[in-house]
C-alpha cells in the first residue's frame, strides 16, 4: 500500500507564511504528478497547485504568485511554500499523488490525511 503524510499546517496570521510537505512512502515505483487540494466548509474540493514528474507546475487563480508548488523525487515528498496568505486561504488542505506502485502497470491516486491551514488575526 501507499501512504501520504502531511506536515505543517497550522495558525497563521493574514499576510504569513507556512510550508506545507507531503511525503510518499510504501509501494512506491515512481510518482506521476502531484497535487495539493484545499476545502473549505461548505465548499467543493478544489486543485491549488500541481506539479508534474518533470516539474511542470500550474496553480489556480486565487494562488498565483503567493504559492509555490516543489517536489523532491528522491524523498517522495512534495511542498507548498504559502506566502501573503489570507483568511479565504482558510481550508483543509489534501495532498494528492499519481503513483505508480511496485511491480504495476499504470498508476493509481492516493490522498493524504488533509491538513488544516487557518488564517486569522
Amino acid at each position: 500500500q501507499v501512504q501520504l503524510v502531511e506536515s505543517g499546517g497550522g495558525l497563521v496570521q493574514p499576510g504569513g507564511s507556512l510550508r506545507l510537505s507531503c511525503a510518499a512512502s510504501g509501494s512506491i515505483f515512481s510518482i506521476n504528478t502531484m497535487g495539493w487540494y484545499r476545502q473549505a466548509p461548505g465548499k467543493q474540493r478544489e486543485l491549488v497547485a500541481a506539479v508534474t514528474g518533470t516539474g511542470s507546475t500550474n496553480y489556480a487563480d486565487s494562488v498565483k504568485g503567493r504559492f509555490t508548488i516543489s517536489r523532491d523525487n528522491a524523498k517522495n515528498t512534495m511542498y507548498l511554500q504559502m506566502n501573503s496568505l489570507r483568511r479565504e486561504d482558510t481550508a483543509v488542505y489534501y495532498c494528492n499523488a499519481d503513483v505508480i506502485p511496485t511491480r504495476y502497470s499504470g498508476s493509481l491516486h492516493y490522498w493524504g490525511q488533509g491538513t488544516q491551514v487557518t488564517v486569522s488575526s
